[in-house]
């Protein structure tokens, strides 16, 4: 959270009269993506040109569910079926935006909410040192309460392995912890009903404190990565139960890392510095440098977000803005710009008015989103999922205490999701159903569905008094301990 003497004076002036934008060039306010992604996007989203007619040679899109069912039934298309593009045509129309309805109500903070990738387990942390993974095919029934141990300020973050057996949890303490998701206990109390087992991120000759602000499991379970508040990324072998790289990443702190792909060669990294830097672990050995670097954003990045494929990312940034970057744009060489103002603090202070139009000379981002709040905390965003929507969307938390959700394509803002009184720090899209879950510091879990699920939702503003996937190594020691053995 450091600051940065910034010159503001070779910041353009990018006024605008729409709130939210998307821009093929950077800097030019344009209302339509014209870039290879709005194709791909166009792809995985459209229906086939035969079920979108309403006459010989027009389309008219969004195309009609019930014209969509007849061609379908009529073999329009010469499938017989609806391709996965034909099926998020229909799906994305139908937005999450019914309710909310009250998953859970907490007397403290939650900061963070997350499906787990088949969508039956949910996983909420709040600053209180709980973290509840709930069972959703169970009716939201708490599958386990866990109690941290030696919590620092909050849960930070947490990543459940990709066979759903493991949870990690961090905090600002440079230990992460590791608890069996998978065991039969349901009350996991710290070192009393359960072992937190600690992986240590600190390097041998380094007995330093800090804090850890992310962690991710790599998509076959044997790697975590996280980002640490002395400016490094590291990397950790759970297999040799050791720190396997670290990685002095950034001139700040480092608020959010995150995989690029499956095959967890490329680590994106976002920081306070402003920057996104990309890794590539092949030949970071030799180089010692990052493969590339993006900039756009003023200020600080909260929140890094891969489309999965390697070559594309959004991120939030205390700027007020969410930006769609292009690895390909990347750059070697950095300019650091800002407000000039080394007194204002995202923390406790608004942004100012003057720099809300302004933009960064060397824009690298293909788009910028704008309209809600990233202040006070590492406010989350993310695409919308690939399955029911084709990634058409991005939806983010706020801390005017609303979830944003916006057109990836045409940057409108297409829904606003208001019930809660405080910052909403995470949200999380399920990752099949038109469903959304909000987290906010005021302590509420919430569902938002289409078309709903038929009971009276919770009145804003009002507060109450399976696929299998390979399996996660873990750390030999681990073994020692009977409830790490189910």
């Amino acid at each position: 959270m450091s600051r940065f003497n910034k010159n503001s004076s070779a910041c353009k002036d990018g006024s605008s009269s729409n709130e939210a934008s998307a821009s093929g060039n950077a800097g030019e306010g344009t209302s339509y993506l014209d870039h290879e992604i709005a194709q791909l996007t166009k792809l995985r989203s459209s229906p086939h040109e035969h079920l979108g007619r309403v006459a010989p040679g027009r389309m008219k899109l969004p195309a009609s569910t019930v014209r969509m069912l007849i061609g379908r039934e009529g073999n329009y298309s010469g499938r017989g079926r609806f391709s996965s593009a034909d099926g998020c045509h229909v799906l994305s129309r139908y937005l999450p935006t019914k309710g909310p309805w009250i998953v859970d109500r907490m007397k403290s903070r939650a900061y963070v909410s997350q499906f787990s990738e088949d969508g039956s387990l949910f996983i909420a942390g709040f600053q209180g040192s709980h973290i509840r993974i709930y069972d959703v095919d169970r009716g939201w029934k708490v599958k386990k309460d866990i109690s941290a141990r030696n919590l620092r300020w909050t849960i930070t973050d947490t990543s459940l392995s990709p066979d759903q057996n493991y949870l990690v949890y961090a905090s600002m303490s440079p230990i992460i912890h590791i608890v069996n998701a998978g065991s039969a206990t349901t009350e996991s109390i710290a070192n009393v009903t359960e072992i937190h087992y600690g992986l240590n991120f600190c390097s041998d000759e380094d007995g330093d404190e800090f804090g850890i602000f992310s962690i991710k499991f790599s998509k076959d379970g044997r790697e975590l990565v996280a980002g640490t508040s002395d400016s490094s990324i590291c990397v950790y072998d759970l297999g040799a139960d050791k720190l396997s790289l670290r990685i002095p990443a950034h001139l700040s702190d480092v608020n959010t890392v995150c995989f690029a792909d499956e095959s967890g060669h490329l680590i994106y990294s976002g920081s306070d510095d402003s920057f996104c830097k990309v890794w590539d672990r092949r030949c970071f050995v030799a180089k010692g440098q990052p493969a590339g670097i993006l900039m756009g954003h003023l200020e600080g990045i909260t929140f890094i977000n891969s489309r999965g494929d390697g070559r594309y990312l959004i991120s939030n940034g205390k700027d007020q803005t969410t930006k769609l970057w292009d690895i390909r744009k990347m750059s070697s060489n950095a300019i650091n710009l800002g407000l000039g103002d080394d007194e204002w603090d995202y923390r406790w202070m608004d942004y100012p008015e003057y720099a809300r139009n302004l933009k960064h000379p060397h824009d690298q981002s293909l788009a910028t989103y704008k309209g809600h709040s990233v202040l006070r905390t590492l406010v989350r965003c993310y695409f919308s999922p690939s399955y029911s929507t084709g990634q058409k969307y991005i939806y983010t938390g706020s801390s005017d205490s609303s979830v944003y959700i916006y057109d990836l394509v045409t940057g409108a803002q297409v829904a606003k999701l208001n019930h809660h009184e405080a910052p909403v720090r995470d949200c999380s899209w399920h990752p099949f159903y038109p469903m959304l879950i909000s987290s906010a510091w005021d302590g509420d879990i919430v569902r938002w569905e289409f078309p709903g699920s038929g009971e009276a939702p919770a009145p804003p503003n009002k507060r109450a008094g399976r696929t299998r996937i390979r399996g996660t190594i873990i750390p030999a020691i681990m073994f020692q301990f009977p409830e790490f053995r189910d």
